[in-house]
């Protein structure tokens, strides 16, 4: 359900650091919202520090953009809240300074998104929508990922 896209400049970060952004930013999502871990999907572009500029100038500083596609219909208060733990988790895993993380977030309608081949539910129905899905495809789900607690609700 949440995509996100790390943005940095080539070679910034180690395989293990991606992962454990990776895993800060899913942990964020699921505390946050509730929506199982297995939804998350966080890829890393990285890109020629001479592209990339702040306040029209090259940049010159330690920089991580994380760009977010989540699904409507949560509060004000929960995507605050989701926009501080994601921003904590990566400046703690990536070792970076908190002037230099940039996190923005965008709502979709669920129902103009495709997940493991089913429209997504309202926020707050996954439970109900796990449920409808086949079998295969629930164990499918259940399979992905590195934290599978009880990620069904």
């Amino acid at each position: 359900m949440p995509s996100y896209v790390c943005t940095t400049v080539i070679d910034r970060l180690s395989a293990d650091r991606r992962a454990e952004i990776a895993r800060a930013i899913t942990r964020a999502h699921h505390e946050t919202t509730g929506a199982p871990t297995y939804f998350a999907r966080v890829q890393f572009d990285e890109v020629d520090p001479h592209v990339v500029f702040v306040g029209g100038a090259p940049l010159d500083h330690d920089h991580l953009l994380v760009f977010g596609h989540i699904r409507g219909g949560r509060d004000e208060s929960t995507r605050s809240a989701l926009i501080s733990a994601i921003t904590a988790g990566v400046c703690d895993a990536a070792d970076i300074d908190p002037r230099g993380v940039w996190v923005y977030l965008a709502d979709l309608p669920p129902s103009q998104m495709v997940e493991f081949g089913h429209v997504l539910p309202e926020a707050g129905n996954e439970a109900a929508w796990h449920r409808a899905l086949p079998d295969a495809d629930r164990r499918w789900m259940a399979s992905l990922g590195v934290e599978r607690p009880d990620d069904t609700r």
